[in-house]
């Protein structure tokens, strides 16, 4: 669909409306948005908290924490832990796709590249905040088991990495069927419509 920016105010009123229906916890991420700096993201908190403090703020993937990062003129460590301390309580671990080059040369060269991402991920988990984890599915035709096979073990690696490290890792494992509308991708014709029912 086409791209959206919600105002401040609106971030504010929308966490305030779920937390009195009961939720919990609030999701938010996006695009990279070209005019965005690591202070935009801070701002995006800030507004969550204001409309429910006491809600779990579960938002931005790895590429918008490095894109945060490198706007600030600081390290990723060091821009987790602004983010964490301005009320993040968890990343989503979106934006790995695959983590095999091959198939992120194809599918998201303009991403993070698996080195990259992994990294983010493990920064996040020595700074004191949990992450997901995801694998994508269904799109490129250099995609496949054994993509899926080296992508699950640089999961298992990096897991095991941070919880021997400071007793934190992934919470959870999603797998993401590829959905074509309006990827970039599709449209350029170098992927497929989605998943097969096999996959």
């Amino acid at each position: 669909g086409k791209p959206y920016l919600l105002a401040m105010d609106e971030i504010s009123r929308r966490t305030a409306e779920a937390w009195a229906r009961g939720a919990t916890e609030v999701c938010m991420q996006g695009g990279i948005h070209p005019d965005f700096t690591g202070a935009d993201y801070l701002e995006i908190l800030k507004a969550a908290k204001a409309g429910a403090e006491g809600i779990h703020v579960h938002a931005f993937s790895p590429l918008e924490v490095s894109h945060g990062a490198s706007t600030s003129g600081t390290t990723v460590p060091r821009y987790l832990e602004r983010l964490r301390d301005a009320g993040l309580g968890s990343l989503p671990g979106t934006a790995a796709e695959v983590l095999d080059d091959s198939v992120r040369s194809i599918l998201c060269p303009d991403k993070l590249n698996t080195a990259e991402w992994l990294s983010v991920v493990s920064a996040a988990h020595d700074a004191g905040v949990p992450t997901t984890s995801t694998l994508m599915f269904g799109h490129v035709d250099t995609d496949g088991p054994d993509a899926w096979a080296r992508h699950l073990l640089r999961l298992r690696g990096a897991h095991v990495a941070s919880v021997s490290r400071n007793g934190r890792g992934f919470t959870e494992f999603v797998p993401l069927p590829f959905v074509h509308f309006e990827a970039p991708v599709y449209r350029k014709g170098s992927s497929r419509r989605g998943a097969t029912l096999l996959e």
